[in-house]
């Protein structure tokens, strides 16, 4: 986890712009980063009742990512098997960029701290972010 804030940039500085997926769609693409590939009817079983509609609009939000580049398919077999094309880290970044720029001006410190005031961390996960932080200090201490 600690590794993931200081990996570079390059995916929001390609020239493949990868399209932010809608709510419906990543919840398509969790099932698919939990269970790995999988057919439309794993997928639409895997997702939660309260956004589960028939397994026809699954079928069918499936097949525009893939057009979008979201997922891929492989048809070498009767039921085609499904795959996110980017990691859940990826995707992540790419959403979490959109959001710091679009909604906290580029800043990521008020989107931390806009977080961690709304929703209570655990002990482990404010020690990874203690990490973090001690981490990213001894990385500028570096550059000086």
């Amino acid at each position: 986890m600690l590794g993931v804030a200081l990996r570079s940039r390059t995916l929001h500085m390609t020239s493949e712009r990868q399209k932010r997926p809608t709510d419906a769609q990543l919840s398509i693409l969790t099932v698919l980063w939990e269970s790995g590939p999988a057919t439309v009817r794993q997928v639409h079983e895997g997702l939660p009742a309260q956004v589960r509609r028939g397994y026809t609009t699954t079928l069918k939000l499936m097949q525009i990512m893939t057009a979008q580049g979201l997922l891929s398919r492989d048809e070498s077999q009767r039921s085609h098997i499904y795959s996110a094309r980017r990691a859940e880290a990826d995707t992540q970044d790419r959403l979490l960029e959109d959001l710091v720029d679009k909604a906290f001006r580029g800043s990521a410190a008020r989107l931390a701290l806009r977080a961690l005031s709304q929703r209570r961390a655990s002990s482990q996960e404010l020690a990874e972010i203690r990490a973090l932080l001690d981490e990213l200090e001894r990385a500028e201490g570096q550059k000086k």
